[in-house]
This record gives structure tokens, C-alpha cells and sequence, in this order.
């Protein structure tokens, strides 16, 4: 009976260890960068993800409100958040894989509305609105804006500043190009900080899975690949 079963813990066995190396990436709704498509997760960032984890083994791609996302990959064990901004006060909170992006982020107020700011300091009497557990969140107030409104997500905030709810947002350079080609009546109004963003993996990520994740990414930086996936999405990338 034990020779017959044998085979049958061994398939459960490896099964297991497959299971428990599965990566689970967690990120948001925030197109072009990662968004639904039906029942499909794409962007610009997703889509480098996907190509990175060809031949290196399960992964699994949710999407969930920033702060629900930031949280997991710092406490549930292969799990990854993106596009996270690698910061000083984030650097020794995860493991990491970058850059998906060089983000240079600025403030960015609706078409028309009575804003006048030169410099952040002159932009701190007005209202920012930023969103729960973004890394601009914690900027700003580090940076002293005494008038902060927190949304759940980038959509939440965007709609607040284009019904005057607020007087000005962060938001991604990138981005905020691609809004406005669209059609988006908004208008930059100053600089706000430069930062890479990247994979946060849980502290406890295998660091050979990491450094191959690393190397793929790596390889769709040199060959060309990361600016086409850019392009795609309608954003010249000049990094």
C-alpha cells in the first residue's frame, strides 16, 4: 500500500513547492500603467511583468486599491507590488526589481483654475490631493503641505480636481502627457520630485528568483523592449 502511495506524495509534494513558489504581483487601477481590460490586467508596467516572468516559473497578476496592494507585498510572502516608487523610506521595506519607469512627478492643477504656483513653496497654500499609501502622499507631507485630501485611488483624486475639490494633484509625467493628448483640460504647474519605480518584493522573496527577475528586466531595458511597451501605451519613454 505505502509503494502505491508514494507516487501520489511525491506529485502533491511538488505540487506544493511549485504552489509556494508562485508569485503573486499585486498593483492598482492606474491606465496607462496597469488597468482592466475585462478580465484582463494590461499596461505599460503589467505588460513588462508578463515578458520578465516568461520561463521563470507561476505567477498570478490582482488588482486592488494601492494601500490593500502595498500592504500585502510587505507582509505575505512571495508577493510583489508595482510600480512602487523606490524611495530612502521604502528601500529597506522590500526586496526589489527595477526600473519599470524613471517617474518624474509633478504637480498639476484643472485648465483655467485660479492656481498660481512657481515652487512647492508657493504651492503649499493651496489644497493637494494625492491617494491612501502612495509614496506621494508621504512626500508631501514631509515636504510641510499643511492642506492634504487622501482619496482611494488616482481616479478618485482626478475627479476631485476636475470638479474643484481640490486645487492641485501629483501625478506622474508620463502620464499626465498622455491626458493630455487625450483631450484632458489640465495643466502642469510645477516640478514635484524624480524617482524609480519598480517591483517591491516581500522581504522574504527568494533572492535567485529576484536576481533572474533583475536580469530579465535588465534584458527588456537593453534590447529596446521597455520603450516599445511605452510606445504602445502612447508614451515616448526618454529614459
Amino acid at each position: 500500500m505505502l509503494k502505491l502511495l508514494l507516487p501520489f506524495l511525491l506529485v502533491l509534494s511538488l505540487s506544493a513547492v511549485a504552489q509556494a513558489q508562485s508569485v503573486a504581483f499585486v498593483t492598482e487601477e492606474y491606465p496607462p500603467f496597469s488597468y482592466r481590460d475585462g478580465d484582463e490586467v494590461k499596461g505599460a508596467t503589467v505588460d513588462q511583468v508578463r515578458r520578465m516572468m516568461e520561463g521563470l516559473g507561476d505567477y498570478t497578476i490582482e488588482m486592488m486599491p494601492w494601500a490593500r496592494a502595498y500592504a500585502q507585498a510587505q507582509t505575505t510572502k512571495m508577493s510583489c507590488a508595482l510600480a512602487t516608487a523606490h524611495t530612502p523610506e521604502r528601500d529597506p521595506l522590500f526586496r526589489w526589481v527595477q526600473p519599470l519607469m524613471i517617474d518624474r512627478n509633478i504637480l498639476i492643477k484643472r485648465r483655467g483654475a485660479a492656481v498660481t504656483a512657481r515652487t512647492l513653496e508657493e504651492a503649499k497654500r493651496y489644497s493637494v490631493g494625492t491617494w491612501r499609501d502612495d509614496y506621494s502622499e508621504t512626500l508631501l507631507r514631509n515636504l510641510g503641505f499643511p492642506k492634504i485630501d487622501e482619496a482611494t485611488n488616482i481616479t478618485a483624486t482626478l475627479r476631485k480636481l476636475m470638479n474643484d475639490r481640490i486645487d492641485l494633484m501629483p501625478m506622474s509625467e508620463l502620464y499626465y502627457a498622455k491626458l493630455v493628448k487625450d483631450g484632458q483640460p489640465i495643466e502642469r504647474v510645477t516640478n514635484l520630485t524624480e524617482q524609480p519605480l519598480g517591483i517591491a518584493c516581500q522581504k522574504d522573496f527568494p533572492e535567485d528568483l529576484r536576481q533572474k527577475m533583475q536580469a530579465a528586466l535588465d534584458g527588456l531595458i537593453a534590447d529596446g523592449t521597455q520603450k516599445k511597451i511605452f510606445l504602445h501605451y502612447g508614451m515616448p519613454l526618454e529614459n
